[in-house]
């Protein structure tokens, strides 16, 4: 049974009656094909209308969604011959994050990426997507890795941010977050972030400082979850949706700012309408991505990479 978004009834309650229909014609006696036509023509010109018009606070819904594509699936879409890496050789593996290297279209890469799960089972072993510091310190040596072999680096940013934990604090979270964003800062070889779903604070940021930063269309990207925001400045829950328009985390707002490098667009009602369509279209931007970054030194693939975090910070953003 799909899943309906609050501000997505209007589409469900069209999608409920064509579905009615396919029931009542299943028998074969009545043909109303055409009815079924007319009824889909609304739901995709609902659709559009809805989609076209998305809060900041129905963006950060959309990002959430549970049907959402997760990095695992973008994983085994566009890298073929994946082959995971696990562990931080200082610890133990962080199952939140997952990495390792494969060919993407042809090309042998680094993959790192933060995997939410998709049930219930799935969501407690990734720790829905919060890594530990094990979790950033396997991203560095994974990084270490690329950097070593000349190979790009391809990092899929998918989570509320880093878990909050008490045995996350004392193995040393902010230290391995830190780390982890000098990692990326360092390498020599192309790098390419792309923000899936939700990219919570540093959570995100330590394995997002690359030369290149994409977000799906309805994907988020912030410092803070708006529920948090809301919880500091108001201490009040409910004021969530006025802090997600404040935060400015939605891609095009991001884009405007200049904190990220491109949108990928999504097909018409979300990525988990068109799992696979995302997955190819963002495939084709990382593809076009590494071929501006092919045969430049890296040492100004580095360097760049730090002058444009650096321009940031310049800016007052």
């Amino acid at each position: 049974m799909a899943h309906y978004l609050e501000f997505e009834k209007p589409i469900a309650e069209l999608e409920g009656k064509i579905e009615e229909l396919k029931r009542l014609t299943g028998d074969g006696t009545l043909n109303i094909a055409d009815e079924v036509a007319k009824l889909q023509a609304k739901v995709d010109r609902q659709i559009r209308t809805v989609y076209a018009k998305l809060t900041a606070w129905q963006k950060v819904q959309v990002a959430r969604h549970p049907e959402r594509p997760h990095c695992k699936e973008f994983v085994a879409g566009l890298i073929d011959g994946f082959t995971p890496l696990a562990g931080d050789r200082l610890f133990a593996d962080d199952a939140a994050i997952i990495g390792g290297i494969g060919r993407f279209r042809g090309q042998s890469v680094v993959v790192i990426g933060q995997e939410k799960g998709s049930d219930t089972e799935s969501r407690i072993k990734h720790n829905f997507g919060m890594a530990k510091p094990e979790g950033y310190r396997k991203a560095q040596r994974l990084m270490a890795l690329a950097d070593r072999f000349a190979l790009p680096v391809i990092s899929l940013i998918d989570t509320a941010g880093a878990y909050p934990g008490i045995d996350a604090e004392a193995r040393g979270q902010a230290e391995a977050i830190a780390k982890t964003i000098e990692a990326g800062l360092r390498i020599k070889v192309p790098f390419v972030a792309a923000v899936l779903g939700e990219g919570g604070s540093g959570g995100a940021i330590a394995i997002a400082s690359a030369n290149k930063v994409l977000m799906l269309e309805h994907a988020v990207y912030s410092v803070i979850s708006p529920e948090g925001c809301a919880s500091i400045l108001w201490r009040a829950a409910d004021q969530a949706q006025v802090a997600a328009e404040a935060l400015k985390l939605t891609a095009q707002d991001l884009l405007k700012l200049g904190v990220i490098d491109g949108i990928v667009a999504e097909p018409l009602g979300g990525a988990h309408r068109g799992k696979q369509e995302t997955i190819a279209a963002l495939g084709d931007a990382i593809a076009a991505s590494l071929a501006e970054m092919k045969g430049i030194d890296g040492g100004v693939l580095r360097a760049r990479r730090r002058d444009k975090f650096l321009d940031m910070g310049r800016r007052g953003l």
